[in-house]
This record gives C-alpha cells, structure tokens and sequence, in this order.
C-alpha cells in the first residue's frame, strides 16, 4: 500500500507536476533538446526584451547595416533585372515564369552568378557546381556541420570569443565545440593546435575550425596573412578543415586581407558566405563553398556541395527564388562586384568606427580611462569593437544602462563558450547616425562612471 504523502512532498510533487493548459498538451522543458534551454538561445530574445522596453535608448547593440542605404524600389529593378537576363539567356517566358514562382532546385538558381561574382571580388576561383546557395549563412552553417561531424567523437575548434550563430548550431546538432581562447591579435595558431593535439589524445577527432578572419563578430579582430597562411598549414598537417565566415569583407573600407578560400590550395576550406551585410539582410541569402572532394561508397567521387544540397532539401527544400532573383539582379548591376556597389557603404562604416573610436578617447579621455580601468580594440574595418570595464557587464547591468541611461550594448559573456568576458561589452557602430554615435557614447561613459561607483565606493 502507498503510504500518505507528507505536506512537503506533495507540494514538491505539485511543483513537478505539469500545469493543465485547457484544450492541449503540456510538455516539461527537460523532455526537449537540451540546445534549446541553452542560455545562448536566449541571448538574441533578451537583446530584443530590451530593445521593446526601452524604444528611446540608443543601442550599440545589432550588427545591422544602416538602413539609409535602403530604397524600396531597389527590389523591383534588381527582380526585373534578373528576369531580363534570363530572357537574354534564351529561357521562354513560361521557363522565366517558372523559375520565380516555383519550388528551385536545391543548390540554388543562381550559382554561376555568385561563381563570377566570387572569381571577380575575392579571387575564389571555383565551379558553380561546387556552391550552395542557403537560407542566409546560418544554414549554411548548419549544413557543414551536420555533413561534417558525423560521431560522438567528432569535435568542433572556435575561438574564444565566438559568434554564436555557430555555437547555437552546434548545441542543437550535438556536436562537441572545443574553444581556444582568442589573443589581443587574434587566434593563435600554437594555441590552435595544441587544442587539436590534446583532443587527439582524448581519443576525439578534431573535424573542423571555424573562424571569422576580417573584423570578427564580436571582437574586430583581423587576421593578419602571415597567419592565415600559417592556418592552412596547420589544418594541412593536422589534416582538419576550416570553416571560413567572412561577411564583414565587402562593407569595410581599403584593401582586405586575401580571404582563406582564395589562399588555399589543398581544398581545405569550406567558404560560408552571406549578402546580409553587403546588400540587404530581407533577402536571407548566403552560400556555401565546398569543392571538397567526397569518395563514395561505390568508388566514385563527387563534391561536399552535393551532399549539403541532399541535408538542405531536408529543411529548407530550397532558397527563395524571388530572394536569390533580388540578389543576382543587384550582382548583374555591377559585374558581380559586390565591392562596388558598397563603395559609399564601406567608406561610411569605415567612418562611423573612426568616429567612434574618437568619441570613446574623448569621453574616457587618459586619466578618466585609467581610473575606471577602461580600455578597448581600434578595429581597421567591420561593425564592432569591445570595451573592457572594470565591473561584471551582465544582463542586470545592461537592463541597468538602458533603463537609467538610455544606452544599451552587447555583453561578451555571451560569446564566450566556456565562460568568460564578463568585464567586455561588445558595441556595434554600424547601424547608427553620427548623432547618435556621440549622444549613445556620451550615455555610454556615464553609465560606466555610475557602474565603477557603485563597485568600487569612495571610503
């Protein structure tokens, strides 16, 4: 016979118990993926929370492109543009017809355009056949991944900060992430493969590195090209492959740095790539790169570009076409350099970090700076760059700044996959005027002076 329960237990027991929700199911969390309780997944929804609630702050806080750039009716030029060239091509009005408003083949319609456009901008010299045109660079993300790591023992290399686009993946997808912590120059490659060597020894397959090499998201970072030559060394010899993800190249002034793809020579680089930066973020569409070679069961050979478009027919089924007609339009406006049609983009981004970076001298000026122990990164191009402080820069205090301040930024706690960063914030100067560039920083270094004193109260 069960015995009664006592008060305490049955209130625990209460507690456990799911809550009737009248007309459906209740699921408990704990019966779902575990990726999906994980607080990176919470990380965009909190920015959001704090956005809704505060609509007069100024935030440092998207990696957005300026919306001034923007122009409705650039839509409609760049789809008639696309439409005209496959007329040109000889497609009738009804195959035209078809291949905007049908289901699209899986690896995309417009892979011979981003082709000439990578050849011509970035010196990625590659068949269209070995390109996939994805929903954005996520899923371009998602697809390496779930093609690539294919046993419990299969291991994923990032940097320490990292982008948590690729992280959040790799949770939901099972994959093990090992992260290397970044230097003030950037990823090491010693660090990088003493990391590869000590999971070796565990008895684990380091699969892949993923890496951010021109003005990182979220550091700033730039990796020099001694050292992405010294990258492709080392994942020749320790035979693993890189993940590259460059989104910030085309919409960042001056010359840049040659990208891994275009370096390398022994097919070790998977390119992911994404026109969210570079045109417009509503399209969603990215691509990926994989020339690699794939032997296969039966003796022949394909490419890894095959066998992503088979993973992505199984989520997506194919990208928009109306999304990849908008983009190839915008690709034929300018030979496929993207680098020309961001000309006035790059140059206003590249000024809009000079201004900021004035700003933050002129408002933590030598003396104010040592005092309240701040410092930061002077990043030559991209959306952001970090601020060090010298108190905890956690959600409290963020929901602090923007509430009493009228400032919100990004914590760095969230990028940093095995703990870390809780004295950096992360401010994104791309998606803000001149004016509020100023007004935001000067919010900005008040807070911070509120933060220190309240840490660290004169006796």
């Amino acid at each position: 016979m069960n015995r009664a329960r006592s008060a305490p237990e049955a209130e625990a027991a209460s507690a456990r118990a799911p809550r009737a929700v009248p007309g459906g199911a209740v699921l408990r969390m704990a019966d779902l993926h575990a990726g999906v309780a994980d607080p990176v997944m919470d990380t965009m929804n909190f920015l959001n929370e704090v956005t809704l609630n505060y609509p007069e702050a100024i935030s440092f806080a998207p990696g957005r492109p300026y919306d001034g750039f923007f122009d409705t009716e650039q839509i409609f030029t760049h789809l008639r543009r696309y439409l005209d060239h496959l007329a040109d091509q000889g497609y009738s009005p009804a195959q035209v017809r078809g291949a905007v408003f049908q289901y699209g083949p899986s690896a995309g319609l417009i892979r011979e355009i981003l082709a000439e456009s990578l050849r011509a901008d970035e010196g990625i010299d590659v068949p269209p056949e070995s390109i996939v045109v994805t929903v954005g660079c996520q899923e371009a993300m998602f697809l390496a991944l779930r093609a690539l790591m294919s046993g419990p023992d299969d291991v994923l290399l990032v940097s320490s900060p990292c982008y948590v686009g690729i992280t959040g993946a790799a949770r939901l997808l099972d994959a093990e992430v090992v992260a290397v912590e970044e230097r003030a120059s950037g990823l090491s490659c010693a660090d990088l493969e003493a990391a590869i060597l000590a999971e070796r020894v565990r008895g684990r397959r380091p699969r892949a590195v993923y890496v951010i090499p021109d003005h990182s998201n979220p550091s700033g970072v730039t990796m020099p090209l001694d050292i992405r030559l010294e990258l492709l060394d080392l994942a020749e010899r320790l035979d693993v492959l890189i993940l590259e993800d460059s989104p910030y190249r085309l919409v960042s002034p001056g010359a840049q740095v040659p990208t891994l793809k275009s370096l390398d020579r022994g097919r070790r680089v998977i390119h992911l790539g994404s026109y969210a930066k570079s045109l417009f973020p509503g399209a969603r569409v990215g691509y990926a790169v994989a020339d690699q070679p794939v032997l296969k069961e039966d003796g022949t050979t394909g490419l890894l570009a095959d066998e992503l478009a088979k993973i992505k027919s199984m989520i997506t089924v194919n990208t928009s076409a109306l999304s990849q007609a908008a983009v190839a339009g915008a690709l034929l406006a300018s030979g496929g350099r993207v680098s020309e049609l961001n000309e006035e983009a790059a140059a206003y981004y590249g000024d809009t970090m000079r201004l900021t970076l004035r700003g933050l001298e002129r408002v933590f000026p030598a003396e104010r700076r040592a005092r309240l122990g701040v410092s930061w990164n002077a990043p030559s191009g991209g959306f952001f760059l970090t601020l060090k402080v010298a108190f905890n820069a956690d959600n409290a205090a963020l929901d602090r700044s923007a509430r009493n301040f009228g400032v919100i930024w990004t914590p760095m706690s969230y990028f940093h996959p095995e703990g870390g960063g809780d004295h950096t914030i992360r401010l994104s100067t791309s998606y803000l005027t001149n004016a509020d560039v100023e007004e935001g920083l000067r919010r900005l270094a008040e807070f911070v002076e509120s933060e220190s004193a309240e840490a660290h109260p004169r006796p």
